[in-house]
């Protein structure tokens, strides 16, 4: 079962298609257009014909009723409260719940998985996260994720239940911490990539903002609890790369209209999905503040999507910084 019928849960819902017997997709009523009720298909943000085999839910205790996996793809300022809705839906701890939106929760500055298990403890839970924008897995191209759970046996339970082959490749790991905070916070980065490219700065640019970026992922992840090596790969550096330098990923595009002077607000309503980044460069700050640790690019995107800075200022605030040795993560 599918939990959000947005964008990466249908992709999701297309992609696994041949996994299962059955895939159900859950959505609130309000969220299920009359398109996909009845025809499967979905137009916007991106064009989604699902198989006919599929059903379309707005009835939560049904649609988890038999799940053997439960894949939640809501936005996360909604996690929570489905949360609150599949206890009381009765949703069974042999269930796996897989979590697969990348985020942080405000104002507690919690990860996605101390979320559900502040409301489901005995949940077995699992964190799907890696370079997976969905325009390309929709067109079949191959990438691969990562599958995170502190009890290997539980993820490698969902790496063999999600792999598709040639397509959509999973490894498994034990570092949720990692795995989590790696897929929330380069959203942060992405804005300020697409920011720096639609101003015209230059692939040095570009490689700097990954490298000093990756930095700031790294400080505060490893001040959370992180194992560093899992910031380097597909949920870290992997998603990095991809939302980076892409058009395709929201987060860029936000950053890409902020260059051009546009406001948050009109932004968001024109794009017309969760672009995770905005609400993720807040809680980055407030982190940093709380472990007194600096993220100089992730406060200069906070300042972009929250005061009417100027680009330009906004650069040279970040170029002329006081001096500092690079640090070395081993």
């Amino acid at each position: 079962t599918v939990l959000g019928a947005g964008c990466w849960g249908l992709t999701l819902a297309w992609l696994l298609t041949d996994n299962f017997e059955k895939i159900t997709v859950w959505g609130r009523e309000q969220d299920l257009s009359e398109d996909l009720i009845k025809n499967k298909h979905c137009s916007k943000p991106l064009e989604v014909q699902l198989d006919n085999k599929i059903e379309i839910s707005s009835d939560l205790k049904s649609a988890i009723s038999d799940a053997d996996i439960i894949l939640s793809v809501v936005a996360t300022s909604g996690t929570r409260d489905v949360c609150e809705k599949l206890k009381e839906a009765g949703i069974k701890s042999e269930q796996v719940l897989v979590n697969a939106s990348k985020g942080i929760e405000l104002p507690s500055l919690m990860r996605m998985s101390e979320v559900i298990k502040d409301v489901l403890p005995e949940q077995k839970l699992v964190i799907l996260s890696g370079p997976t924008l969905a325009k390309e897995v929709l067109a079949g191209l191959p990438t691969a994720a990562c599958a995170a759970c502190e009890d290997i046996k539980v993820a490698e339970f969902v790496q063999k239940a999600l792999n598709v082959p040639s397509k959509f490749r999973i490894y498994t790991n034990t570092d949720v911490i990692g795995v989590e905070l790696g897929g929330s916070l380069k959203n942060v980065i992405a804005i300020a990539s697409g920011f720096a490219h639609t101003m015209g700065l230059g692939d040095n640019c570009a490689g700097t903002l990954l490298t000093r970026g990756m930095a700031e992922i790294v400080r505060v992840s490893i001040n959370l609890g992180a194992n560093p090596s899992t910031l380097y790969g597909l949920s870290g550096m992997g998603d990095l790369i991809a939302t980076c330098s892409s058009p395709m990923s929201r987060n860029y595009t936000v950053g890409s209209m902020l260059a051009k002077g546009k406001k948050i607000d009109d932004i968001l309503a024109e794009l017309g999905s969760v672009a995770e980044g905005v609400k993720t460069s807040k809680a980055i700050c407030e982190l940093a503040k709380k472990l007194d640790i600096e993220v100089p690019v992730s406060s200069a995107i906070y300042e972009a999507v929250y005061t009417d800075i100027t680009p330009q200022a906004l650069l040279e605030k970040l170029m002329n910084r006081k001096l500092k040795e690079e640090e070395k993560y081993v």
